[in-house]
């Protein structure tokens, strides 16, 4: 990336004292927060070194992405408001993961990402954690199924089994393409307008039509309204209405769930950003 200029800034971070209490994330976090850095999105990559589970199967074309559903720092009031519109399927972190899954599911990385509807695997944390606290997106990368003898042990051999995390035990291709995955994703981010700003609803009138409004941002020369049924878990229908911020379109809000994205001039499209009432 080094040699390349992007239109936004790209930070690769990494960070110590993860089984700390994420002591290296926590303070980075809290520093760009401190500083009101906008941070459009944020992905680690934790345990993506074998597509081997403890099974002996081989996954190695899938990539699971854990997105955190309702919003670490969503005040009561909104959370509340998201929950009566059905929208805690589609949070800034899960607009980044369907994003993610469809600028980087493809034949030039050679992967599946396969979005995961919790923050973390249960009951457990990453170094993306202290980034959702902070309100930013953020997601974590992980390999399809886990081999628990290479986590938090001690090296040995007990009744034939070789634990620790090894060289041996890697897969050198399989990180490469990990590593496509992240390229793809965060160039394409990185390149794309900013998401359209205080996206609504109007709801004000009751009809079959649905009325939307946003702020236009710097750099989008188009805006898309995206849909999906409200059983699904990736956008299915897409409707460029040129360079607006405000559209009216001929299906019910009562039954689709809606985005709206900005698209700019080179392309590369925002996530989407799914609109509240107003």
């Amino acid at each position: 990336m080094a040699t390349h200029h992007p239109a936004a800034t790209i930070l690769f971070c990494a960070v110590a004292g993860e089984e700390q209490r994420l002591l290296g994330s926590t303070h980075i976090a809290q520093l760009l927060s401190n500083r009101s850095t906008y941070v459009q999105g944020m992905w680690t990559n934790d345990i993506v070194g074998s597509p081997v589970g403890d099974d002996g199967r081989n996954n190695s074309r899938i990539l699971r992405l854990f997105t955190q559903g309702i919003p670490s720092n969503e005040s009561e009031s909104l959370a509340a408001q998201r929950l009566k519109v059905g929208g805690e399927n589609d949070s800034p972190s899960r607009q980044l993961g369907r994003f993610t899954r469809e600028v980087a599911s493809n034949a030039v990385t050679g992967m599946r990402v396969e979005m995961v509807y919790r923050a973390d695997r249960y009951l457990r944390g990453g170094d993306h954690s202290p980034f959702l606290a902070a309100g930013y997106p953020a997601a974590r990368f992980t390999e399809p199924r886990e081999n628990y003898a290479h986590q938090h042990q001690d090296i040995r051999i007990e009744n034939g089994t070789q634990y620790g995390d090894l060289p041996e035990f890697c897969d050198y291709y399989y990180i490469s393409r990990v590593a496509k995955v992240n390229a793809a994703a965060i160039w394409s981010l990185a390149n794309a307008p900013d998401t359209p700003k205080n996206v609504t609803v109007e709801v004000l009138k009751l009809g079959n039509k649905s009325t939307f409004r946003w702020g236009k941002v710097r750099g989008a020369v188009s805006y898309e309204v995206v849909w999906r049924a409200t059983d699904k878990a990736h956008w299915e229908r897409m409707l460029d209405v040129g360079n607006v911020g405000e559209v009216t379109v001929d299906l019910s809000k009562d039954n689709v769930v809606f985005g709206v994205r900005s698209v700019g001039g080179n392309g590369y499209r925002s996530p989407a950003v799914f609109p509240f009432p107003g």
